[in-house]
């Protein structure tokens, strides 16, 4: 069986991250994408050597040529378009997270269990070496018993936030769901649903302190998990340059693991001999490996590590974080 894809949303993030790693993985093929602009459908479709593209999702959709569809979109269609396509019979990949909220991922599962359509949601981390390299450290018990988890994510305040006319949807909640918080925080909560199971408990604080748009800037979390790990987060998206950070630090009884999340970096394993390091070369296209295990999934060969069922828990914990804020 070949996989022959449909792109819905050709954005950025398709360009180098996704788009290519179709036409790389044996045995899929990217067929048609969709722009709502057919120019930039057109530019996209001709620069990326596709045969077909289209200005309307349904289009696509109902294209027989095409039996699997990857929607990349911003998260306030992630729902209507993958239940279109499931409902047409045909398999969704759908861009994280996975809806605005917990109802959408909801309702995204009902139609995919009704109708035996397969959903997956394109966290990732949970195929790339760096971090499955700590999943290792972890499994092995280079440091011991897991027990705490603390996630600093502070960056730069993005200039074209500052004006209401240019800011990006990554900062309006009724298309995102949140604000970056939504956008990043997703693939750390996601990654530590992989090595802990979900999280069971959350008490947070979200605000906006610098005014500049309608969506959280400024969050603090402390959680735990299903295996009894706690947690502590700290997010802020408004600082000034020098004063950027990213990293999740995973604390066991015998030794602690230090690492970047978005940054590529070093795994450092911290032991009472010292700090042991480890480096890797991400994929030239960083959706490669999990776009690999879809195919393979489809096929019937593999299973996916990224699943509905995974990706609607992140979303839940990214409600409850942020809900004393939106509730105002």
């Amino acid at each position: 069986m070949e996989i022959n894809w449909g792109i819905i949303g050709c954005g950025n993030v398709t360009e180098l991250k996704s788009g290519p790693a179709f036409n790389k993985v044996a045995h899929s093929k990217l067929v048609a994408v969709m722009r709502r602009n057919a120019v930039l459908a057109q530019d996209y479709a001709q620069r990326h050597h596709v045969s077909k593209f289209y200005s309307d999702a349904t289009e696509l959709i109902n294209d027989p040529d095409i039996n699997a569809i990857y929607i990349a979109t911003p998260p306030d269609t992630h729902a209507s378009y993958a239940i279109q396509a499931m409902k047409a019979g045909k398999p969704v990949y759908v861009e994280k997270p996975m809806a605005r909220n917990t109802a959408e991922c909801k309702e995204m599962i009902r139609v995919s269990e009704e109708t035996g359509i397969p959903l997956f949601v394109a966290y990732y981390r949970r195929t790339l070496p760096v971090f499955l390299k700590v999943k290792e450290l972890i499994e092995n018990n280079a440091i011991g018993r897991p027990l705490t988890v603390n996630i600093k994510l502070h960056k730069a305040f993005g200039e074209q936030d500052q004006y209401p006319n240019a800011q990006h949807w990554h900062v309006n909640p009724e298309i995102g769901g949140g604000g970056h918080f939504y956008d990043l925080a997703s693939h750390q909560f996601d990654y530590l649903d992989f090595l802990f199971g979900p999280v069971t408990e959350v008490s947070e604080i979200a605000s906006n302190i610098a005014g500049y748009y309608k969506a959280e800037d400024t969050v603090s979390a402390v959680f735990s998990f299903q295996s009894g790990v706690q947690g502590t987060g700290s997010w802020c998206f408004v600082v000034d340059k020098a004063s950027e950070e990213d990293f999740i630090e995973i604390t066991g009884t015998d030794a602690k693991i230090t690492f970047p999340c978005f940054n590529l970096g070093e795994v450092k394993l911290t032991t009472q001999s010292g700090t042991e390091r480890f480096t890797f070369q991400n994929p030239e296209n960083i959706s490669f490996f999990l776009i690999k295990q879809v195919v393979e999934s489809l096929r019937g060969n593999n299973n996916c590590v990224s699943t509905m069922y995974s990706a609607a828990h992140t979303n839940n914990v990214l409600e409850k974080i942020t809900k004393s804020y939106y509730s105002i």
